[in-house]
């Protein structure tokens, strides 16, 4: 890889260390000095080579709920908050146990995002799932969202960071998560068979989302027509019913639009051979084509015909919308701008559409045409993104070398700032630009949470907290229920504070010379808090 720009050696390895891994860690600025930069950056876009420790495999295993199907999910954590409903509406101290119950999902899934990101050697992968959770961003607290949020971002995100674009697109498609969120699972075709109660008319949100925020961008030269035309494509496209039996139509995807092309063709003779058992979450499966809620009719998407035909219809439409030009074009400007610089260079932005269309949309192809480019280590960008409250608390327990066993002090900051973990309201997600994070109260918070990290009064280290552990992780405002401290109450140390020399060495001593004095001239126990709430450990 041949070196560009103008940083320095050292910053370069800091460089890379905070825009390709959630900040360093002890020891990582003098690993990757010795390895070379490039050959971190290699081993970072190929995440399979890097080996995780056994330990952290362990911890990740024992959080059951991230390896359950979306439809074991649902039986195991919704369906018994229904049937408390159903069966005893006046019971609300049982309908609360079971909604108490259910927060062990978003528990382990928290635990999982902020374990990753704080002990995981696959950094880029790590920071990549944040991205992309974030680009196809869904709401925790929608109601059945709390269940399936974790299972979106372990089998829709996650295996496709550094993949094809298009597979990621298919696998957040199909999603229940997704379904739910944008309300597709509610999309019908007006008349159509299956159209009734919940399930009455066409549904655009998934729709204008899917092109607005997932592929083409705002000014990416489709029309009203186009969402309504894709919204007549997506019908029929979500969940079982949720009894579990799949939708009235009580067909497989390929039965079912056979079953309903025969209907329209006057050829009821022939439907029973095409009967099929009902799909539902009883079987580990969320995702069902209704065959009887789709508009089998022909439609014009982009200037082209997508014939009627079910469930094929939304493959077609998905390709080309990920090979879209203007997908390209609005993914390297998302991409770069997280990566790069709050207003990314545009030639920088050309080079990488270019790319991504040259290999069909490959991430990881995308992604070393920004770390190979002038622009990257252009000595302007050193330290020029300010972090977000997500990337600032990792980074400050990463820098640390904080054992956590406890979680719920980071979560409960990230929610004070402003930026709770899967509590995003809206589908466009959080910002990553500084005029968005940057305000005196929020600077204020950090400086607190610097100064409880740095002194060694968080309880990260103990036993988790659970005295708020009944009251879940968003309420119906939307609102993160976690508290910033633990256990305000009790004062005195709670875990073993950084040593200021070591963790000024971790940032590989590049702080300014004023910086530097404000660090000497601080009393000694506080001089680990004054490095973590320095102007420099804000950038990245």
């Amino acid at each position: 890889m041949r070196e560009a720009g103008d940083m320095t050696g050292g910053e370069r390895v800091m460089h890379a260390l905070t825009r390709l891994a959630f900040g360093p860690r002890p020891g990582d600025f003098e690993h990757v000095r010795a390895i070379g930069v490039d050959a971190y950056i290699h081993q970072q876009l190929n995440p399979e080579s890097i080996a995780i420790p056994a330990s952290l495999v362990d911890r990740v295993h024992d959080l059951h709920t991230l390896h359950m199907t979306p439809g074991a999910l649902f039986i195991e954590y919704q369906r018994p908050i229904m049937m408390a409903r159903k069966q005893n509406p006046n019971d609300k101290d049982n309908q609360k146990e079971q909604r108490q119950r259910r927060q062990i999902v978003m528990r382990e899934a928290v635990e999982a995002r902020l374990l990753r990101a704080i002990e995981g050697p696959r950094q880029l992968q790590e920071v990549m799932t944040a991205f992309w959770f974030n680009h196809f961003n869904i709401f925790a607290g929608k109601e059945l969202c709390a269940v399936w949020t974790g299972s979106f971002e372990e089998v829709a995100i996650r295996p496709h960071t550094m993949g094809r674009f298009r597979d990621l697109l298919g696998a957040t498609a199909r999603h229940p998560a997704m379904l739910y969120y944008l309300d597709n699972w509610q999309n019908t075709a007006p008349g159509a068979p299956g159209s009734k109660g919940k399930f009455e008319g066409i549904n655009e949100n998934y729709a204008r989302e899917l092109m607005e925020l997932h592929t083409l961008g705002v000014n990416g030269g489709y029309s009203q027509s186009d969402v309504i035309a894709l919204a007549h494509i997506l019908t029929g496209w979500g969940l079982p019913k949720r009894g579990g039996n799949g939708g009235a139509a009580r067909r497989s995807e390929d039965e079912g639009v056979e079953v309903l092309r025969n209907r329209r063709f006057g050829m009821r003779g022939e439907m029973n051979r095409f009967q099929a058992p009902p799909p539902g979450f009883g079987d580990g499966r969320a995702f069902y084509f209704d065959a009887d809620r789709h508009d089998f009719n022909n439609k014009v998407l982009l200037g082209h015909t997508i014939e009627g035909g079910g469930a094929g219809e939304v493959e077609q439409a998905l390709d080309l919308l990920a090979r879209h030009p203007s997908t390209a074009k609005h993914l390297s400007y998302q991409l770069a701008q997280y990566f790069v610089a709050d207003e990314p260079p545009p030639e920088l932005v050309t080079r990488m559409a270019a790319r991504y269309s040259e290999t069909d949309g490959d991430i990881r192809q995308v992604l070393a045409t920004i770390f190979t480019s002038t622009e990257f280590w252009d000595r302007r960008h050193f330290r020029a993104k300010y972090k977000t409250p997500c990337e600032f608390v990792i980074s400050t327990v990463r820098a640390a070398g904080t054992p956590v066993t406890n979680f719920r002090p980071l979560a409960g900051t990230m929610q004070l700032l402003g930026m709770p973990t899967y509590g995003c309201l809206t589908p466009n997600g959080y910002a990553n630009t500084q005029d968005a994070w940057l305000n005196p109260d929020a600077m204020m918070a950090r400086l607190s949470f610097a100064t409880a990290l740095g002194t060694g009064n968080l309880p990260l280290e103990q036993p988790p907290f659970d005295g708020d552990g009944n009251r879940g992780y968003f309420n119906k405002k939307g609102t993160s229920n976690i508290r910033f401290d633990a256990d305000p109450g009790k004062p005195g140390r709670k875990m073993n504070p950084p040593d200021a020399t070591r963790l000024t060495a971790t940032l590989g001593n590049s702080f300014s010379t004023k910086t530097h004095d404000a660090i000497e001239s601080a009393p000694t126990p506080l001089r680990a808090s004054m490095v973590l709430g320095a102007p420099e450990f804000m950038m990245r």
